[in-house]
C-alpha cells in the first residue's frame, strides 16, 4: 500500500488507442488543458440494422483483439422501460460499431463472438441490465467508474476521467436525451460513438493505477461481483406507490389510498403508452388530489398538475381512480408494513441509545478506514451493513463472528480484511473510565 496520491493526469499522453488524434498539450504548456474530441477517429458509423449487417459485426468483432468497450443509450424519462435503444462497442482491430436494437430478435450472437473478451464499461451497473435484455452479459468487466472510485479519484465522471487522464474532453449535452427516437441525428450518434472511444485507454491507465496502489485485487472482487448479478431480475419494491415524491404530506390512511389508486392508474397508463410515468402524470399533481380529494372534473382540472391537455383527456380514468379509493372499506386500506432491518438511524437514539452509540464508534472505524486508504465510506463497506450489524451485532462479538456476519449481508472479502477486526474492537460498549 502506498501513501502517495493517486494518479490526476499523465504528464506527455501519447496519441489515443489504435488511431490518430491531435495529442493533448501539457496542461504546464500554458496551452488549453484539454483537446475537444468531436468525431470518432474513424467517422462515425451507420447503425446497424439487419440481421445480414449484424452478421457481419459479429466477424468483425470476434477477430478484433483486446478487450472491448461497450454502452448502451437508454430512453430515462421518456419510456416506461429502461430499455436499450442503441448499443455501443469499440474493439482494437475491429474499430467502432453502433447497434440500433429495435429492428433485431437480440444480440446473443454478438454476445457468444465476445465470450472470452473482457468488457470495458462505465457505470456498468447501469447498463448491465439492459444489455441482458438483449442477451449480452458480459463473463469478465472491468468497470472504469468503479475503478477510479478505488483508485480514490474525486471526479469520476467518463467526461471528467477523459479530461484528467488523457487529456481529451468529451460533451455530455446528448445524456440526458431521448434516444428512441427516430432516425436518430447525425450528431447523437457521434456522441454515442465518442463514448466508446477512450474507453479502454482509460481502462489501461487506471488499471495500472490500481495495481500501483495495491488496489487491483479489489477491483478484480468488485467487477466479478458485477458479473455475477448481471442476469439478475430487477429486485422488485413493496408498494412501490410508497415512493411518490411529496407523500409525506399526505396524512392519513384514507388520503394514502388515493395516492395508491393515483399510482397504479398512472403506471397503467405509462405501460401502455410506453412511456415514463412522471410524462403521464406528475408526483406532485397525485400528492395534490390525494389531499383536495375532489369529486367531479371541473375540481379535479382546477388542480396544479390536471391542466393539460393530455391529463384532461385522461380525467374519467382519475377519477375512477379516487372513487375506487373512497369506497374502500377501512380494513382495506394502507397500513404500515413492518420494516425489514433497523430503523431510521435518526430514530435510533430514541428507541435503543446503545445501538446508536455503537453505530457512531462503527461510522468513525469505517470513515477513517476509508481515509487511510483513500476510498469513499460507501465503496469501503455498505452503509446498510453497518447499520445492521450495529443495530443487532453477533452475540459473541470476534473478529471472525463479524467478517460472518459481514460476509451474510453482502461484502466482498476484501472489505471484510480491511475492516472487520476494527469493527468487533468497537461494537462493544466501552469500559468506563476508573473514578
Amino acid at each position: 500500500m502506498t501513501d502517495e496520491a493517486p494518479l490526476r493526469r499523465r504528464d506527455a499522453p501519447e496519441s489515443a488507442g489504435d488511431g490518430p488524434h491531435a495529442v493533448p498539450p501539457d496542461p504546464s504548456s500554458g496551452g488549453p488543458e484539454a483537446v475537444p474530441l468531436t468525431a470518432p477517429r474513424d467517422g462515425t458509423p451507420a447503425p446497424v440494422e439487419s440481421a445480414a449487417d449484424l452478421a457481419d459485426i459479429v466477424a468483425r468483432m470476434a477477430a478484433g483483439t483486446g478487450p472491448v468497450a461497450v454502452d448502451a443509450e437508454r430512453a430515462s424519462g421518456y419510456r416506461y422501460t429502461q430499455r436499450a435503444y442503441l448499443v455501443q462497442l469499440r474493439r482494437a482491430g475491429s474499430g467502432t460499431v453502433l447497434i440500433d436494437p429495435l429492428p433485431l430478435d437480440d444480440l446473443r450472437t454478438l454476445d457468444a463472438a465476445l465470450a472470452d473478451t473482457e468488457w470495458v464499461l462505465h457505470a456498468a451497473s447501469q447498463d448491465l441490465p439492459c444489455l441482458a435484455e438483449l442477451g449480452m452479459r458480459p463473463r469478465r468487466l472491468f468497470d472504469t467508474e468503479l475503478a477510479a472510485r478505488l483508485a480514490g479519484f474525486e471526479r469520476v465522471g467518463l467526461a471528467a476521467l477523459t479530461e484528467q487522464l488523457l487529456g481529451y474532453s468529451l460533451e455530455k449535452h446528448h445524456s440526458a436525451a431521448d434516444w428512441s427516437t427516430r432516425p436518430l441525428p447525425e450528431s447523437w450518434l457521434t456522441y454515442a460513438a465518442l463514448d466508446v472511444e477512450l474507453l479502454t485507454d482509460l481502462r489501461d491507465i487506471l488499471a495500472a493505477e490500481l495495481d500501483r496502489q495495491g488496489k487491483a485485487a479489489w477491483a478484480a472482487e468488485e467487477f466479478a461481483s458485477l458479473v455475477a448479478s448481471a442476469d439478475r431480475p430487477p429486485r422488485v419494491r413493496p408498494d412501490p406507490w410508497r415512493r411518490t415524491s411529496g407523500i409525506h404530506r399526505v396524512r392519513g390512511a384514507r388520503a394514502q389510498s388515493r395516492v395508491r389508486a393515483l399510482w397504479y392508474a398512472r403506471d397503467g397508463v405509462a405501460a401502455r403508452r410506453d412511456s415514463a410515468p412522471g410524462r403521464v402524470l406528475p408526483d406532485s399533481a397525485i400528492v395534490a388530489a390525494a389531499e383536495a380529494d375532489p369529486k367531479d372534473e371541473r375540481t379535479l382540472l382546477a388542480i396544479p398538475g390536471f391542466g393539460g391537455r393530455s391529463v384532461r383527456r385522461l380525467a374519467k380514468i382519475w377519477l375512477d381512480a379516487l372513487d375506487q379509493a373512497r369506497a374502500l372499506p377501512d380494513d382495506a386500506l394502507p397500513v404500515n408494513q413492518p420494516v425489514e432491518g433497523p430503523p431510521p438511524p435518526h430514530r435510533w437514539a430514541e428507541r435503543d441509545p446503545v445501538a446508536a452509540a455503537r453505530l457512531a464508534r462503527c461510522r468513525q472505524v469505517v470513515v477513517g478506514t476509508a481515509e487511510t486508504h483513500r476510498l469513499p465510506p460507501e465503496n469501503l463497506i455498505s452503509p446498510d451493513f453497518i447499520r445492521r450489524l450495529a443495530w443487532s451485532p453477533p452475540d459473541d462479538i470476534t473478529a471472525q463472528t463479524v467478517s460472518d456476519t459481514l460476509r451474510g449481508f453482502g461484502a466482498r472479502n476484501w472489505q471484510v480484511g480491511l475492516i472487520a477486526g476494527q469493527l468487533a474492537a468497537v461494537l462493544p460498549a466501552p469500559s468506563p473510565e476508573p473514578a
